[in-house]
C-alpha cells in the first residue's frame, strides 16, 4: 500500500506535508485475500488454552474482509497536519498539531508494538483544546505523534540498529527540526522503551518523561 507525501527536493531536513491515500484497488485486494485465508483445523479444547481459538479468528477475518470500512479511518487521519521528514536516512511520518494557547507545552507521543499513530488520534483534540473538555488553557500541549521507523507510513529500515536509543535520538532531532527548545515525551509499550531512552539520555531540552511498559515481565513506571 502507499501513501502520498511531497517530493523531497534537494533539502533532507524539510519537513513535507503528507496525505494518506489508499486505492480502491488496493484495499479490494487486501480484502481479497483475507478472505482467502486458509484456516487450520479447530483446537481439540473448549477454551483458550491453546491461544486464540479459531473461531475468534474467523469472525475477525469476516469483518475485516467484508466489513470493515478503512475510508472514515483516513479521513480521521488527513482531517490532521500530517508530515514527512528524513532523519538519519529514514523518512520519518510524524502527526503535528500546534494548540491555539499560547503557553502550550510540547508533547512528543510514541505507540508501542504492533500499533501506530491511530491509537493516539483521540487524545490530539483533549491535549490541544482542553478549554473545550473542561480544562484550562494551563493544560494545553503541541502535540508531535511519529510513527516508529518500519511501521506505519514512516521508512522501512534497509539495515539493522533502529533499536530504541537510535530512535530517541531520531525523536530529538524531530522537536529540535519542529523548533521545540523544551518539551515534554509519553510512551507506552516499545514507546516506553524509547521514551524511557529519552530521559536517561537526557536529550538535551527533553525536561519529562513518562513511560508506561506493558511488556512482558517487564512493568515500568519512570518520570523524570
Amino acid at each position: 500500500m502507499s501513501a502520498e507525501a511531497q517530493s523531497k527536493g534537494s533539502d533532507s531536513t524539510a519537513i513535507r506535508p503528507f496525505h494518506v491515500n489508499f486505492s480502491e484497488a488496493k484495499l479490494a485486494d487486501l480484502r481479497k485475500r483475507i478472505n482467502a485465508t486458509l484456516w487450520p483445523e479447530k483446537e481439540p479444547v473448549a477454551d483458550a488454552s491453546q491461544g486464540v481459538q479459531l473461531a475468534t479468528i474467523q469472525k475477525l477475518a469476516r469483518y475485516w474482509g467484508t466489513e470493515y470500512d478503512w475510508r472514515p479511518c483516513e479521513a480521521r487521519l488527513n482531517a490532521l497536519p500530517n508530515f514527512i521528514t528524513e532523519i538519519d536516512g529514514l523518512d520519518i511520518h510524524f502527526i503535528h498539531v500546534r494548540s491555539k494557547h499560547e503557553n502550550a507545552l510540547p508533547l512528543i507521543v510514541t505507540h508501542g508494538w504492533p500499533g501506530s499513530v491511530v491509537e493516539q488520534l483521540k487524545l490530539v483534540d483533549p491535549l490541544t483544546n482542553p478549554t473545550a473538555h473542561g480544562g484550562s488553557a494551563a493544560d494545553a500541549f503541541h502535540v508531535v505523534i511519529p510513527s516508529i521507523p518500519g511501521y506505519g507510513f514512516s521508512g522501512k529500515p534497509t539495515t539493522t540498529g533502529w533499536d530504541c536509543v537510535r530512535i530517541a535520538r531520531a525523536w530529538a532531532v524531530l522537536m529540535k527540526r519542529l523548533g521545540y527548545a523544551r518539551y515534554v515525551a509519553q510512551g507506552g509499550d516499545w514507546g516506553a522503551l524509547i521514551t524511557e531512552q529519552m530521559g536517561v539520555r537526557r536529550h538535551r531540552n527533553c525536561s519529562a518523561s513518562i513511560s508506561i511498559c506493558l511488556l512482558p515481565y517487564r512493568p515500568k513506571f519512570s518520570r523524570r
